[in-house]
C-alpha cells in the first residue's frame, strides 16, 4: 500500500466496539490511506492511526502539522445519505470531541462552523470529512480527526502557533492518547447511531449548543471575498447565515470563520 512507513502490529481492538485499528508510526496521510483501503474492498469500520503525519491536510488543502504526540486518525463509515449530507458527519465528530474532551478532562470547549474544536478560543482540533461517490450517491466516507494532545505548541510554527492550543499545554501535563482514542470513537459511534436513525435535529442542536461564535460578530473569508456581519445561525444543512452589516441574510457554503472579538 503507498504512503505509508513503519507500520505497527497491524490489527488491534479498541473499546470491544469492532473497530479494526491499523496503526503506523507515520504516514503521508490518515485520510488518504483510509481512502485507499476504502476504494479496495468493502472493508467497513476500519480506523487507520498514525503517530505523525507527514503529509496531513486540512480544509481546502491546507497543510496540517502533525508532530508526535497528537492523535491523528481517519474513519471509514458507510453512511446511507445524501452527498449534501456529508458535512453532518463532520458536525457529529466535532461534538464527539468537544464532549470528549469536556468528560475525560473538565476543559471547556467550543465548536466553531464548519469543522474546529477550540479551548479559550484556540483550535485544538480539526476535522476533515471527504466522501466518494458512485452512481450520485455516497459509496464511503472517510472522516479525519487531528487533535492536538500531547504536544508542545513550540513544535508548531510561530504561524500556526498563534491561534492553537494542546491539551498538555491547557492542562499542563501529558494524557493516555489510548483512553482519549477510545473515548472519542465511544461518543463519534453514539452519534453516528443516532445519525442514521434520523435524529439529526437533535445532534444539531447538541452542536449548536457548544457553538459560542453564534450571535458573535465575525469576518467570513470565502477565497479573495471578505464579509462581516453576525453569526446569526446555522440551519439544518449544516450552512451558516450571517446577518451582515447592511441587515441582510447570507448563505454561507464554504468559508473561513473569525471571530472580530479575537482580533
Amino acid at each position: 500500500m503507498p504512503h505509508q512507513s513503519d507500520k505497527k502490529p497491524a490489527e488491534t481492538e479498541y473499546s470491544n466496539l469492532g473497530y479494526e485499528i491499523l496503526h503506523y508510526r507515520a504516514l503521508s496521510s490518515t485520510n488518504q490511506v483510509a481512502k485507499e483501503i476504502a476504494r479496495n474492498g468493502n472493508r467497513g469500520r476500519v480506523v487507520v492511526l498514525a503517530d505523525t503525519q507527514l503529509l496531513g491536510r486540512g480544509r481546502l488543502g491546507r497543510r496540517w502539522f502533525s508532530p508526535k504526540g497528537g492523535l491523528w486518525l481517519s474513519i471509514i463509515l458507510r453512511p446511507k445519505i445524501s452527498p449534501k449530507d456529508a458535512l453532518k458527519l463532520t458536525f457529529i465528530a466535532s461534538s464527539a470531541v468537544a464532549v470528549t474532551i469536556e468528560k475525560m478532562f473538565g476543559l471547556r470547549t467550543a465548536v466553531k462552523w464548519p469543522n474546529d474544536v477550540l479551548i479559550n478560543a484556540k483550535k485544538v482540533c480539526g476535522i476533515l470529512t471527504e466522501t466518494s461517490l458512485q452512481n450520485g450517491d455516497v459509496e464511503f466516507a472517510i472522516v479525519g480527526i487531528g487533535l492536538n494532545a500531547n504536544i508542545d505548541l513550540e513544535a508548531f510554527p510561530a504561524f500556526v502557533r498563534s491561534n492553537s492550543t494542546s491539551l498538555q499545554h491547557e492542562l499542563g501535563h501529558k494524557i493516555r492518547l489510548r483512553a482519549l482514542i477510545e473515548n472519542v470513537l465511544k461518543a463519534l459511534e453514539h452519534r453516528y447511531g443516532l445519525l442514521q436513525q434520523g435524529l439529526w435535529f437533535t445532534l444539531l442542536q447538541e452542536w449548536k449548543g457548544m457553538a459560542s461564535f453564534l450571535g458573535e460578530k465575525v469576518k467570513i473569508t470565502i477565497f479573495d471575498e471578505v464579509l462581516t456581519g453576525e453569526a446569526w445561525d446555522v440551519d439544518e444543512d449544516g450552512v451558516l447565515i450571517i446577518r451582515l452589516e447592511s441587515g441582510a441574510f447570507r448563505k454561507i457554503l464554504v468559508g473561513d470563520v473569525t471571530l472580530l472579538r479575537n482580533l
